[in-house]
């Protein structure tokens, strides 16, 4: 299976400094990798052609010519650096059958084959029914009542929360502020 979770951080493909460059990362925490730079030959030669043309031809008659011969190979090129990019990523990275996202090593549950999250989520769906009690929804420790989590101290009565960057009032399974973007 590709892998989905990555960002195309290459340069221009018609510059001395052309090639390609591709981050991967984990859809939980963001924690990211960067594949080895693979150098565009073809569009760095443009680049260079195109800077020489410069000095001495019309610059849009030089800038469509060697635009064209560095686009010329560039798909192929990009495809191939990015299929070698993913299989020298695909050992980083885990699709967890719960969330359906693309998970790092750190967050990671190689036990149960899910994600630190869906483990817990798994453990604390099945947690009242054996303590016969709740569990807080910030640590999934279970409780026996009371507004605040013993553990955490999390308002287990609060349906809402603030931000505290901006004060807007957010559900309180919000991971990001709607409004200025702050993250809980």
């Amino acid at each position: 299976m590709a892998l989905t979770n990555y960002r195309d951080v290459s340069t221009s493909i018609s510059d001395v400094s052309a090639g390609f460059q591709f981050e991967f990362f984990c859809e939980k925490c963001g924690e990211s990798s960067r594949s080895a730079f693979r150098p565009y030959r073809k569009g760095q030669v443009t680049g260079w052609l195109s800077r020489f043309a410069f000095m001495f031809y019309d610059l849009n008659k030089a800038s469509r010519a060697t635009g064209a011969f560095a686009e010329a190979g560039a798909g192929g090129a990009k495809a191939e650096a990015l299929a070698e990019a993913m299989t020298q990523a695909a050992p980083l990275y885990e699709k967890c059958p719960g969330c359906r996202k693309w998970i790092g090593r750190e967050c990671w549950d190689a036990g149960t084959g899910r994600c630190r999250d869906c483990t817990a989520r798994a453990a604390a769906d099945d947690a009242p029914a054996a303590a016969g009690g709740a569990t807080c929804p910030n640590c999934q420790t279970p409780t026996a009542g009371g507004r605040f989590c013993h553990e955490c101290g999390f308002d287990m009565a609060s349906t809402h929360k603030s931000c505290p960057a901006c004060g807007v009032t957010l559900p309180r399974q919000a991971r990001f502020c709607t409004d200025c973007g702050h993250g809980f």
